[in-house]
């Protein structure tokens, strides 16, 4: 097992790290030039908007972590399109509505929820529901289940800016398809690693090794929001 981990875990952490690095110490943070922008903007700003939310989406390592284990194990085109389909008709539904309808939800508990669902996809490609329980959820209705989540956590985060009501709908809708933008422009990087990884023998070892990882840092993600929803 040590020499398994030694000469494929540095593999597996390629789709983790490449992930990870980008991005601030917390899931959907804004940083201050963005932060300024969006409190200051008035009217409609499409193209700003749109780049704002695919770069959101990039360095949403918690949304990616989440995709990751969606896609694994899938192998058609068609039932990636379902899924990613799945997940965003979720996300965008729960996007727009938590914001236009301003529905207040913690965000530290809805970012533990996100991380739960890491640990979920994880755990279910590692076979552990059909270990445990003999049985395996429902993988879309989850995907979508989640998504409707992950929706919430990029709401609560654009409820946190005082964003101007001139324009709102717009933009907003311009901000989730630059998430759709930036979720489509990371899916494809991810599935050519996968995709170049399954012609290789060592698969089912960076397969297991990947989806621990994916457990590990959902376990994570979801002590790390807890503790700040506990001392906030």
């Amino acid at each position: 097992m040590v020499n398994m981990l030694k000469r494929y875990g540095w593999l597996s952490f390629i789709v983790i790290l490449a992930i990870w690095l980008p991005t601030n110490a917390i899931a959907h943070g804004v940083d201050d030039d963005t932060r300024r922008f969006l409190e200051q903007n008035s009217g409609v700003q499409i193209i700003p908007f749109l780049y704002i939310g695919a770069k959101h989406m990039i360095t949403g390592y918690d949304h990616l972590l989440f995709l990751v284990g969606v896609l694994f194990f899938l192998y058609k085109s068609r039932d990636i399109l379902l899924y990613v389909s799945m997940f965003t008709l979720g996300h965008s539904l729960t996007l727009l509505f938590g914001v236009l309808s301003d529905i207040q939800i913690n965000a530290y508990l809805i970012d533990a929820i996100i991380g739960f669902s890491v640990v979920y996809k994880g755990f279910d490609n590692l076979g552990g529901f059909n270990h445990f329980f003999g049985k395996s959820p429902n993988t879309k209705l989850a995907v979508l289940i989640f998504g409707l989540f992950h929706g919430f956590g990029l709401a609560t985060k654009l409820q946190e800016l005082q964003l101007a009501n001139n324009g709102l709908v717009t933009n907003l809708i311009a901000f989730n398809v630059g998430v759709e933008l930036g979720q489509f422009t990371a899916l494809a990087i991810i599935i050519l690693i996968i995709n170049f990884w399954r012609k290789h023998n060592s698969f089912s070892q960076f397969a297991t090794i990947t989806n621990s990882l994916l457990m590990s840092t959902g376990f994570m993600l979801i002590g790390f929001q807890l503790t700040g929803y506990f001392i906030s």
